[in-house]
């Protein structure tokens, strides 16, 4: 690849990061702050662009940590000129959280720089070594981009969930935090979820739907499962493909016939209504994602143990269950979080205060009695749980447990 072909798309890199990265900390800014910048885009572009040319220059001259010292220093200096010491369209000198996001602007680019064109110089490089070039700077900007809509609405909810109605009618775009009021005041919206809003019954019965959700699944998923998987019998290859069917109707053509039948069979209005309904969506899921598993372990291991005595069911819960945590946890991980999140039946089912859960009591909130942030900590805390529970279960969701077991 010609020099100049490298050359055009170290301009072209720096002066895209250069742009995402000032309109990514100048809404940071604003967030934080409660501020109303005015981020120079086109000056930010210049300045990344200057650096992605004088990357390679960088790199061919110096090594290790200094590189990443000088790319910072330039970028943040270079950018300080460009804006007549007004980073973000505001004085630097006027407001702290400015000079803190010059200086980490100024890292983020020349980082981002580091990452993407480290080990190449100002030589041409070839075919196969520019379209890693381009492939890096491609899944930076996915990355970013991925983290950003993930974050971003979270750290929307989780501050407004810490204001109080003057803050908030005062600058609605303000997400900053006074960590001076105390804690009583900072968590005042979750403390009156509990204390006025019943969420502590709202947050038991949805543990308690969710958890016995996923042992009536997995009670009826794994030995089907398993059947499907390993036995044979007539009609085993439509069933097994037959299994989802189910999810071709949907929800909402089934809740007017079971809002009829619950109501006479006096279901309704209870907790064991929706002991019914979510099961009888899950298991199909379940039993689809679990007889892939299952087929894929060696059949070996458990002929071994049916020689060695083992019953059928002494082999599913010495042999089969053991070597499937990882899909038994993604499984039940899934239940979980259908069972803690769905809507619509609970909120065709349930009147009762005292038996709603957590996604309908938190759409109870959405009214314009209730402020604001108080929805927003109910958000908050209907979001917690699951994502402690996926932290919690990653570690088993991996695979290759059964790697090794069988001999070639």
């Amino acid at each position: 690849m010609k020099l100049g072909s490298v050359t055009l798309f170290g301009i072209c890199a720096g002066a895209i990061w250069g742009t995402v990265w000032m309109i990514v900390v100048g809404v940071l800014l604003m967030l934080v702050s409660g501020l109303t910048t005015q981020p120079p885009l086109g000056m930010a572009a210049l300045t990344g662009a200057v650096m992605g040319v004088s990357a390679f220059l960088i790199f061919e001259k110096l090594q290790g940590r200094a590189q990443i010292v000088v790319l910072v220093g330039l970028s943040g200096l270079l950018l300080l000129v460009l804006t007549a010491a007004q980073p973000f369209g505001v004085p630097l000198t006027q407001v702290f959280y400015q000079l803190i996001a010059w200086i980490i602007f100024a890292g983020l680019l020349g980082t981002s720089l580091l990452m993407g064109l480290r080990g190449y110089t100002g030589e041409g490089v070839s075919r196969y070594r520019f379209e890693l070039l381009v492939i890096r700077l491609l899944k930076g900007l996915g990355f970013v981009i991925f983290t950003i809509v993930v974050v971003l609405p979270f750290y929307v909810m989780v501050m407004t969930s810490l204001k109080n109605q003057q803050s908030l009618l005062a600058n609605p775009l303000d997400f900053s935090i006074n960590l001076s009021q105390g804690a009583a005041s900072l968590f005042r919206s979750y403390i009156e979820l509990f204390t006025e809003y019943h969420f502590g019954t709202f947050l038991t019965n949805s543990a308690l739907v969710s958890v016995l959700t996923v042992i009536i699944t997995l009670a009826f998923a794994v030995p089907g499962a398993y059947a499907v998987a390993r036995l044979r019998f007539k009609g085993q290859a439509f069933l097994s493909r037959s299994i989802l069917l189910i999810y071709m109707v949907p929800a909402i053509v089934l809740v007017i016939p079971l809002y009829a039948v619950f109501s006479q069979a006096g279901l309704r209005n209870s907790l064991t209504g929706l002991l019914v309904v979510y099961p009888a969506t899950t298991i199909p899921v379940a039993l689809y994602m679990l007889q892939g598993y299952f087929r894929g372990l060696p059949s070996e291991l458990e002929e071994a143990g049916l020689m060695d005595g083992l019953s059928r069911v002494g082999v599913i819960l010495k042999i089969t269950l053991p070597l499937s945590l990882p899909a038994l946890a993604s499984v039940a991980l899934y239940v979980f979080m259908i069972a803690w999140n769905e809507f619509l039946f609970a909120f065709m089912f349930l009147d009762d205060l005292e038996m709603f859960t957590l996604s309908r009591g938190v759409v109870s909130l959405n009214s314009s009695e209730v402020p604001r942030q108080h929805l927003m900590a109910g958000a908050v805390i209907a979001t917690v749980p699951v994502l402690a529970l996926f932290l919690w279960f990653e570690r088993y969701l991996v695979s290759g447990l059964t790697a090794g077991s069988v001999k070639g």
